[in-house]
């Protein structure tokens, strides 16, 4: 049996703890807090399954997660362009400072999340194209606004989601090509999971994330997406994209890797519900319930991690 450390919110920390905390201490506490908040608020299913990690790869694993939401939020906090451009090359140009050759601290961005990703890249000798793989990515996708392929999407996800994956592996220190290769089908699994349970979030943006040439094969125009029209020819569409994520996971679930890693690839275990439950509805991807938090994941978690599976 293990147990479960949760960090806790520097508000509700109890005063004489926090006055025995230096002010160096208290910073570093704060800004790992603020990076587990913000994963739990825009990523929770990702961090239910962090949480479930050794300790040894728990925090630096949400600072990574963390890094990924701030990028990733970029484009829902801004209509502009220009503004979300200049917001990603803030990432880009953080990321930079980290991994110059003689790093001056106090040149590190006073920002909690890049002040703990410079203390993870520092201690574990991170890969930085990892890292501007999940900035470049987002950058793509902001100037030509759609997919052309499914292939196209697999390609987004391998930056987007594999490279978050190949990171957590390098906090693990596992060097191992077969973990890399679960990691890949893994990512593109979750990327096409994610591009369905985002349709309700293109709409509002005006986006359309399916691929193009499944929509022009079943003769579905992205006027009929964004006004939430189900017929079978959507269902088509989005029977062809879940069959391609579930795949991946199959493929990913066949190969054999080291039971370390196992808990890194928890996630997969959210992908399977969502599939399956999509499944379920026929795969209308308008169904209100796919949109609604899976009060069951956390104990599916748990009993996939006490079980060391994924």
């Amino acid at each position: 049996m293990f147990h479960i450390k949760l960090l806790t919110k520097p508000a509700i920390v109890g005063a004489r703890y926090m006055k025995r905390l230096s002010p160096k201490a208290n910073t570093a506490f704060d800004s790992l807090n603020y990076c587990a908040d913000i994963v739990r608020q825009y990523d929770y299913e990702n961090y239910l399954a962090t949480l479930l990690m050794t300790k040894a790869i728990r925090s630096p694993a949400l600072v990574i997660r963390a890094f990924n939401v701030e990028v990733a939020r970029v484009q829902d906090q801004t209509t502009d362009p220009q503004i979300a451009t200049m917001r990603l090359q803030f990432w880009q140009d953080s990321l930079n400072k980290i991994f110059q050759k003689s790093v001056d601290k106090s040149t590190i961005p006073a920002n909690p999340v890049i002040q703990q990703l410079f203390k993870v890249c520092q201690s574990y000798k991170l890969p930085q194209r990892y890292l501007e793989r999940l900035i470049t990515s987002r950058s793509n996708i902001l100037k030509t606004k759609y997919f052309r392929t499914i292939e196209d999407i697999e390609k987004h996800s391998e930056n987007s989601v594999s490279s978050i994956y190949y990171l957590l592996l390098s906090i693990a220190g596992i060097t191992n090509v077969h973990v890399d290769h679960a990691a890949s089908h893994l990512g593109k699994s979750q990327g096409l999971a994610n591009i369905l349970r985002s349709i309700h979030v293109s709409n509002h943006h005006k986006m359309v994330t399916l691929p193009m040439d499944v929509l022009m094969k079943y003769k579905i125009s992205q006027e009929s997406i964004l006004r939430g029209i189900d017929n079978e020819a959507m269902r088509n569409v989005v029977f062809e994209v879940a069959s391609r994520a579930n795949s991946h996971l199959q493929k990913a679930r066949a190969i054999e890797i080291p039971k370390i890693a196992n808990q890194i690839f928890l996630p997969a275990i959210g992908v399977e519900i969502y599939l399956t439950k999509l499944q379920k509805n026929h795969f209308d991807i308008y169904d209100t319930s796919l949109q609604k938090r899976n009060s069951t994941l956390p104990f599916s978690l748990y009993f996939k991690r006490l079980l060391n599976k994924y």
